[in-house]
């Protein structure tokens, strides 16, 4: 009997520890889910907050059908895509520390980068590009108002939820229009715009989600300087009011290394010379064509200060605007500028490391952007002579071109230099003095040409050969 009771304690012994130890560890489990709760709860909120706000101004994502993939089908995805997702990684413990403070960065906004990367997204007849440096952010404008939806998407598919700046280059909607779309998805640094108010619903839009924010617009100064990671981004202008919003866009300059960007808005003829007559640094090796190409902005002029290597317009296809303009693309081959379309290429990417750039096309990346006539077909042409007359006559306060003969630079009649353009072997450009091989696809227009004969005579003339025909 002893020994059966002493088995009893022993068991009711062993219960009790049982017993004491259930509760402590079904405590320790319910508390911590009242934490996983939470945590879900707050999530839950900012997922609503974040769908309300898309809701109020017409603006929805969706991860896997949105206005920026149904453009981008796995068909078409090309090297500009597959740069684009490369460059996006979201550890964020890479960026570099810089003199300029940052308090406001999201952990989590994705762009992580060696070099500088420029997007020029294809927006229609509209204007947008996106740039980052070392995980540091800018919006250049943002498109028509149509385009929230995509510029909300392209900044979602990488996470970004925290731009450095956006600059707005004038009030007009195809350039301030999208900014909505960004403004829903993700916090502003510091906005800029040459005005602070402008009667229209597009600016209204800006206006109203940057103050949800607790942002506003600030309007820069000509000679502003601020850096975006290891970028200097100046503003060049405008240096003065103007009466056109057009002529009121900020001119701003991205220097990385030895290269350079040069964004020019909507800004024409006027604002162009007031930057040259007080003696902007306009040189860049990456030009954003003004207005779309329009023939009113990028003046002769303006370009040869400016002198870039490549050139993006940003215009929608067959638009009602005709842009760009042949007169503007006829300079931009007498500059001998390699061009790139969003009308004709889609989204366009370009990245520097700081000594060269490289581009990137989300389709038709070997299309000819910009075409002339063969010098070969217009030589043989029976009308050659009447179109050479023909030009003359557009152009009475242009002295004719000069002839180059054996070496020998000289003025020719008109007479003499249609009888012996026949046997010319190279086509020089009185503007960009380069000279090029009959089928270069760089040809200047009929009315800066001269034909020059030898190599040699090219050289002692002070021409030199363009890039596609030094071969």
């Amino acid at each position: 009997m002893l020994k059966a009771a002493a088995i009893f304690l022993t068991i009711l012994t062993l219960l009790s520890v049982l017993v004491a130890c259930t509760p402590a560890q079904t405590g320790s489990t319910i508390a911590n889910e009242p934490a996983a709760n939470s945590e879900n709860e707050t999530s839950s909120e900012q997922s609503g907050e974040t769908a309300q706000e898309s809701g109020t101004s017409g603006i929805q994502s969706d991860s896997s059908e949105n206005a920026y993939e149904e453009r981008l089908s796995p068909s078409s995805r090309t090297d500009a895509d597959s740069l684009a997702e490369s460059f996006v990684d979201s550890a964020a413990s890479q960026r570099n520390e810089h003199s300029l403070e940052h308090t406001s960065h999201d952990a989590d906004n994705g762009i992580v980068g060696e070099g500088l990367t420029v997007w020029f997204l294809d927006v229609g007849q509209a204007d947008s590009a996106f740039v980052a440096c070392e995980g540091y952010t800018m919006l250049i404008d943002g498109g028509n108002a149509s385009d929230s939806s995509l510029i909300y998407s392209f900044l979602d598919k990488r996470n970004i939820t925290h731009l450095d700046y956006i600059v707005a280059t004038h009030a007009h909607e195809d350039h301030v229009g999208g900014l909505a779309g960004a403004l829903n998805f993700a916090t502003v640094g510091i906005a800029y715009c040459p005005v602070l108010d402008y009667d229209s619903r597009a600016f209204g839009s800006f206006v109203k989600y940057l103050g949800e924010q607790g942002a506003n617009i600030t309007v820069p100064s000509p000679g502003v300087v601020f850096m975006l990671g290891s970028a200097t981004v100046e503003i060049l202008a405008p240096v003065k009011q103007y009466d056109s919003p057009n002529n009121s866009s900020i001119v701003l300059k991205i220097t990385y290394g030895e290269t350079s960007f040069l964004f020019t808005g909507d800004a024409e003829r006027e604002s162009e010379q007031d930057m040259l007559e007080i003696g902007c640094e306009l040189s860049a090796t990456v030009l954003k064509v003004g207005h779309h190409g329009s023939d009113t902005s990028t003046t002769y002029p303006f370009l040869r200060e400016i002198m870039p290597q490549y050139a993006v317009i940003s215009c929608g296809k067959n638009n009602s605007y005709g842009h760009p303009h042949e007169n503007l693309l006829s300079r931009l081959r007498d500059a001998d500028v390699m061009l790139y379309r969003t009308d004709m290429q889609g989204d366009i990417i370009c990245v520097s490391d700081g000594k060269s750039v490289s581009f990137f096309a989300e389709r038709n990346a070997d299309i000819q952007t910009n075409p002339t006539i063969s010098a070969e077909v217009l030589l043989e042409a029976p009308s050659w002579q009447n179109h050479w007359e023909a030009q003359l006559e557009e152009a009475p306060a242009m002295e004719p071109a000069p002839s180059i003969i054996e070496g020998n630079i000289g003025e020719s009649s008109l007479s003499d230099m249609s009888s012996s353009t026949s046997s010319y072997s190279y086509i020089g450009n009185v503007n960009s003095m380069k000279f090029h091989k009959p089928d270069c696809h760089s040809l200047p227009a009929e009315r800066n040409r001269v034909y020059i004969e030898t190599w040699e005579a090219a050289i002692l003339a002070g021409y030199d050969p363009c890039g596609n025909c030094n071969s």
